[in-house]
Formats: structure tokens, sequence, C-alpha cells
């Protein structure tokens, strides 16, 4: 299947790009094609005539390309915030980590017991994604890239059991975009509740709230 295929590398260099990129818009941009290319896999699959493949990739990209990037667009005005500013990794060390996450990717999937006729680079395509959304959540500071990281881990999930999961019932899918539906907006509402506190989206003001509610007992203790 070489449309598969070549959807599974523009998967890779999207991930690539996330790495490389501070622009919020561009970030949440690629996210949107990666929505796009992920309901393209199963009409690859299963083939237009299957209603639960239409089905499946319709939603996805309801979901994945226009309803979630609208809503990451919508927290981007709101907080008035355009890029990632000072990233915990800096950009260029990113890219670093995101060729060493592709090559051991490529190193896990060969030792991975696949299903005959398994497109080659999907299984390393997946655990990819997924080690890349766990970086940016990790590795960034603007709690609006963590929640673009937590959506790419998904969608290296999603990936894997659109490839693989071949027993696994239509339903279950759609359920799996239903529950990162709901966990989006509400990180959605927390970075709204966040940028209305701390007038930032940047985690690590947190650690100054953390450090402030701990230092009030004694500070409470020092006065008469």
């Amino acid at each position: 299947m070489p449309w598969v295929d070549i959807a599974l590398v523009v998967l890779i260099l999207s991930c690539l790009r996330l790495l490389g990129g501070s622009r919020l818009v561009a970030c949440i941009s690629t996210v949107a094609l990666q929505g796009v290319l992920l309901g393209f896999v199963p009409l690859a699959l299963h083939g237009v005539t299957v209603f639960s493949g239409v089905a499946l990739a319709a939603l996805t990209v309801a979901v994945k390309a226009l309803l979630l990037p609208w809503f990451l667009r919508r927290a981007i005005r709101e907080a008035s915030i355009l890029r990632e500013v000072q990233p915990i990794v800096s950009l260029n060390l990113s890219l670093l980590f995101g060729l060493g996450a592709l090559a051991f990717s490529g190193w896990a999937a060969a030792r991975l017991p696949l299903p005959p006729g398994a497109p080659s680079l999907g299984a390393p395509t997946a655990l990819f994604m997924v080690l890349v959304g766990l970086f940016l959540v990790v590795a960034r500071s603007k709690a609006l890239t963590q929640v673009i990281g937590f959506l790419v881990v998904e969608n290296g999930i999603f990936l894997f059991g659109a490839l693989f999961a071949h027993d696994t019932p239509w339903l279950v899918e759609i359920a799996v975009l239903l529950d990162v539906l709901v966990g989006v907006f509400v990180m959605g509402i927390a970075l709204f509740h966040i940028n209305r506190a701390f007038d930032s989206i940047d985690s690590r003001r947190l650690h100054e709230l953390h450090d402030l509610v701990l230092d009030a007992p004694s500070a409470n203790e020092g006065t008469p």
C-alpha cells in the first residue's frame, strides 16, 4: 500500500516539525495535518465501500483536524501566546532527541510480533509519535504545547490500533476519539483558568504557587 507508506513518512516529518518548531499556530496546523492523515489510514486499509472505515475516517478528520485545532487556536487567542519562547529543552536538542527516538522506534518495532502484511513503517511511526508526544509534554514549558504533546501521543496510539488491531470493533476507536475530545476540552478549561490566575500559561509558574503554599504556614507561625 504505497499511499499508506507515504502517509506514514509525512507523519514522521510532522513530528520532527513539532520538535523543531516554536510557533504555536504552526504546531496546531501540524497536528491538524496529522488528523487528516490518520483519517486517511482507515480508508486505505478498509476501502471506501466499508461503512465502518468511512465513518471512522470522517469522525477522525472532524475531531482531530477540525474541532480540536479550532479549540486550540481559540485558546491561543485567549492567552495571547504565539510561540514557545523558553522551552525546557532547546529546539536543537529536541531535534536530536527526535532522531534518536526515530532510530530507537525502528529498532524496537523490528522486535515486535506484528501480523503479516502490516506496513513496514507502521509500528515505528506509531511508536515514534508516542515518544515525541511524551517528550513535548515534559520538555515544553507552555501548557498549550503540552496539550499538543498529549494529542500526538493519542495520535500514535490511534495509528497503532488502526494498523494492527484488525479484530477491534470500530466503535472502540470512536470511543477513544470521544475520550480525547473530552480530555482536551477539560485541558482547555484548565488553560483558561491558569491564564486568568497567573496571566501566563507557563507551567513553571505552578511551581511558584506550590512554593507559596508551602511557605504560608511557616509565615503565619512567625506572625504574632
